[in-house]
């Protein structure tokens, strides 16, 4: 997502796999140098901070309760992480999203993409 909710990429996954062990992959489809990534205490793993210090990006995950070396978050900038869970409850409006219908996953992602320009043109 932007700076003001709309969705820049979308991948598909399987319901088995967490959405942290491909955010790597998500983001190195994007330009995150210059730029602050907000995510929840899910996506605070080393692997992911450390790939977006090496793009020169920032980020505003709050650590997780049991890190043993816990770091700062900008408190203020994370509340705006609201801004993608709305569009994911705007998303799931749409029945065909919200309860799959759709067999194929390249179907499913082609409705999704629909859905979201119709979010956008509103």
């Amino acid at each position: 997502m932007d700076g003001l909710g709309n969705p820049i990429y979308f991948q598909l996954t399987s319901g088995n796999i967490h959405d942290a062990t491909v955010a790597v992959d998500i983001l190195s489809h994007l330009d995150i140098s210059d730029s602050t990534i907000l995510a929840d205490k899910a996506y605070g793993t080393n692997e992911i901070l450390d790939y977006i210090q090496q793009q020169d990006g920032d980020y505003a995950i709050p650590p997780k309760s049991n890190t043993r070396n816990p770091w700062c978050c900008d408190w203020v900038l994370y509340k705006e992480r609201h801004l993608v869970e709305c569009f994911f409850l705007k998303l799931k409006q749409f029945r065909r999203v919200a309860t799959r219908y759709d067999k194929l996953a390249s179907s499913f992602l082609a409705f999704v993409y629909l859905a979201s320009i119709a979010i956008l043109l509103k």
